[in-house]
Order: C-alpha cells, then sequence, then structure tokens
C-alpha cells in the first residue's frame, strides 16, 4: 500500500455501505471522496456528481481527485442496485441495466483511475461482490450474475496488475439493513405461472435483509480491508456468510444448488 495520507474514492457513496464505507475511511485518517448522482452531504467527504454508467461524468471526476490530490490510492466500488424476477420474464433492457450499473460501472470507474495507481505503482481497489456471486440466488439471477462476474473481474485483474504494485480485492456483503431492500426493482410478471415462487422467494429475502448486519459494520469491514496491507483476492462479510463461502466451494454444485432451491425457490 502507498505511503503517507491516503487519499479514497467511493461509488455509490450518497447511501448505505457506500456512505458508510465513506465515514469509516475518513475516521481511520483518509482524505475522501464520493462518486454519486444524488448530492447527500456527508460530514468530511466530498461529493463528486457522477454516473458510473457514464463514462465521461466518470472520467471528469477522477481528474477532479487528481487535480486536487495528485494521486488516487485506494478506490471502492460500491455502486449497485438489484433487479428481481424471473429470467423467462424479464425484459432484455432490465437485464442490461443491471449488468451496465453492477458491472461496466465498476469497469469505468476502475479504468478512469488505474492509470493514476500505475504511474505511483500503489494502489488497493475494493470491489464489492455479493454471497450471490457464490450461492446463486432463484429469480434474483441477473443479480447474481453481475456479482459473480465482478468476482471474476477483481481475480484477473489483480494478476494483471499485481506488478504495478496495485492489489485488488473482493468483499462479500450478505444480507445487510439498508435502502437497497426498498429499492430493488421487482417484477412479479409470471407468478401465477410459477405458483407464487418468485413472490415468495422475493419476500423471503427481503425479509432475511431487513434483520441483517448493519451497514455501519458491513462499511468499517471494508474500510478495514481497503487498509489492509496485503489482501486476499474474496472476502466474506461475518461470520455466517464466510461459513457459507467456505461451504459453497466444499459442497458439490448440485448440493449447493438443491439446498439454495430449497430455501428460495420452494
Amino acid at each position: 500500500m502507498c505511503t503517507d495520507r491516503k487519499i479514497a474514492l467511493i461509488t455509490g457513496g450518497s447511501s448505505g455501505i457506500g456512505r458508510c464505507t465513506a465515514a469509516s475511511l475518513l475516521r481511520m485518517g483518509c482524505r475522501v471522496y464520493e462518486i454519486s448522482r444524488r448530492d447527500i452531504p456527508s460530514q468530511g467527504v466530498t461529493h463528486l456528481t457522477a454516473d458510473v454508467t457514464d463514462g465521461d461524468s466518470v472520467k471528469n471526476a477522477v481528474a477532479a481527485v487528481i487535480k486536487n490530490e495528485g494521486k488516487i490510492d485506494i478506490l471502492v466500488n460500491c455502486a449497485g442496485f438489484g433487479i428481481s424476477g424471473a429470467v423467462e420474464f424479464t425484459a432484455e433492457a432490465e437485464a442490461k441495466k443491471q449488468f451496465d450499473v453492477n458491472f461496466f460501472g465498476t469497469v469505468n470507474v476502475t479504468k478512469a483511475v488505474l492509470p493514476f495507481m500505475r504511474e505511483k505503482r500503489c494502489g488497493r481497489i475494493v470491489n464489492v461482490s455479493s454471497v450471490a456471486a457464490v450461492a446463486h440466488i432463484p429469480f434474483q439471477t441477473y443479480y447474481s450474475a453481475s456479482k459473480a462476474a465482478i468476482e471474476s473481474y477483481t481475480c484477473c485483474l489483480a494478476n494483471e496488475v499485481r506488478p504495478f504494485g496495485i492489489s485488488v480485492t473482493a468483499v462479500q456483503p450478505g444480507d445487510i439493513a439498508t435502502e437497497f431492500t426498498a429499492a430493488r426493482e421487482k417484477s412479479f410478471d409470471g407468478d401465477d405461472i410459477y405458483g407464487g415462487r418468485i413472490g415468495r422467494s422475493v419476500s423471503g429475502m427481503e425479509r432475511d435483509e431487513e434483520k441483517g448486519m448493519s451497514p455501519e459494520k458491513a462499511g468499517e469491514y471494508i474500510a478495514e480491508i481497503a487498509l489492509k496491507r496485503k489482501v486476499k483476492p474474496v472476502y466474506a462479510i461475518g461470520f455466517t456468510y464466510k461459513l457459507l463461502a467456505v461451504l459453497c466451494k466444499v459442497f458439490p454444485s448440485s448440493v449447493r444448488n438443491y439446498i439454495v432451491g430449497m430455501l428460495y425457490a420452494k
């Protein structure tokens, strides 16, 4: 990791995990900038208005940080949202929008920041994934797929940029009690055909989220990962999800998928 005071850039920093990660990094001594479409002031954190799906607005935001600070030491890609519904009835445009924000949003910001980290020969990139990347959740198929893509991207990128002193890691939150739940774009099209399973699956998931870990705790964990001297490719947040991630690796895929199906597709 780079020396001196760290300059951190967080996407999706106006709410939820992103906002709490920004606050935690600030408390840990970083100078913090956050990128989001909404300007919701957070004391001590500098807001930059940008849409992660708009490459030009991302480049302008990154250029503003470089102009002010001369470097970016830490990037946390936290911007994202969720859709739910049956694959059969999900419009192609909605599926593409899910990937545009969750996956290509991460790609856009990372590509904008990488040249500056490479020039300084140091940097830390933290990509926020999900346990859904390994425990593939039915009726949240495109969300799960977008997060699985982030993990593959993270591991590949880590090997590409290691010689430049840049380290890359992914963090898997589980159920977190944030505005993410209310913001999920839900479709119940075809629920009668699927025997009510779409509605039951999504309702069960949202009940779990509402009782989940606080975003403050998740943000603190992500901030700690961002400041570690060395990182592993992937981290799960909390004992339960660390255990789940291990079991998903240990169990045969048929067993894992059966268990997830019993939980979320009955």
